[in-house]
């Protein structure tokens, strides 16, 4: 891939099968960034499987985490596949296109919005409490997911981002299509991703030897040994 701004392992490009899991993802995604002048930056996981692969990243680059809370507008008869995403910030972008061909009622809309603005409400106050969010501003912010599929997630996530005044902010994934990296790609500073993948058929799933869904109460527990270290890559208040 040739697009600008756009950083990733040659070696892995279009290979299935080439993390162990998510904490070996984020090993190998950080020696990527690694090269990348990250001095004072933030590392931001988005729930629930990029916290562990961020975390993996800000224990590797020695940065302060946190946690960007987003998640997709899921379909009433699949709850893998989505039409949308809402962000922490009340930020909610809607898959037009793809709702018209699906054939989605505005009742069905309203409803999975609504019910993706309640997972989000609770998945704050389990993961941040009443914590400030950083600030972001003049900082490199690293955003982290276990992989891209359509990147519609992350594009919310990133303009919930800029809300908060984010004006140097890189995207950071194991592995994507590279239709969603050249969909990404324009609307941040850069993109690093280990395992780029091309072909009508993706999974972020096939990237990975070892994967299971990654559960709230598994992100707690992550969250909770991260603090419990006393490492100083956590971020809450220290980070402002």
């Amino acid at each position: 891939m040739n697009l600008a701004g756009v950083h990733e392992s040659m070696a892995l490009r279009d290979k299935t099968l080439v993390f162990e899991d998510r904490t070996h993802a984020g090993a190998l995604l950080a020696d990527l960034l690694a090269p990348y002048p990250l001095q004072g930056g933030l590392v931001l996981g988005i729930p629930a499987g990029g916290v562990e692969v961020g975390l993996a990243v800000a224990r590797r680059l020695a940065l302060p985490f946190d946690v960007a809370v987003v998640s997709k507008i899921t379909l009433p008869w699949d709850t893998e596949a989505g039409y949308g995403a809402v962000a922490f910030d009340g930020t909610c972008l809607l898959n037009r296109p793809l709702i018209r061909r699906l054939g989605l009622s505005e009742d069905q809309i309203r409803e999975g919005m609504a019910r993706t603005r309640s997972k989000i409400q609770r998945r704050m106050e389990a993961f941040r409490g009443k914590a400030p969010f950083p600030d972001l501003r003049d900082r490199r912010v690293i955003l982290v997911d276990d992989g891209l599929a359509s990147g519609f997630t992350m594009k919310t996530a990133i303009e919930a981002l800029r809300n908060l005044g984010a004006d140097h902010l890189v995207v950071a994934v194991p592995t994507a299509h590279d239709q969603a990296v050249a969909h990404i790609a324009p609307l941040v500073e850069a993109v690093f991703c280990a395992n780029i993948r091309r072909g009508l058929r993706f999974a972020v799933a096939e990237a990975y030897h070892h994967w299971t869904d990654v559960s709230e109460t598994e992100v707690l527990e992550l969250l909770a040994r991260h603090r419990g270290g006393k490492e100083a890559f956590w971020c809450w208040r220290s980070c402002e």
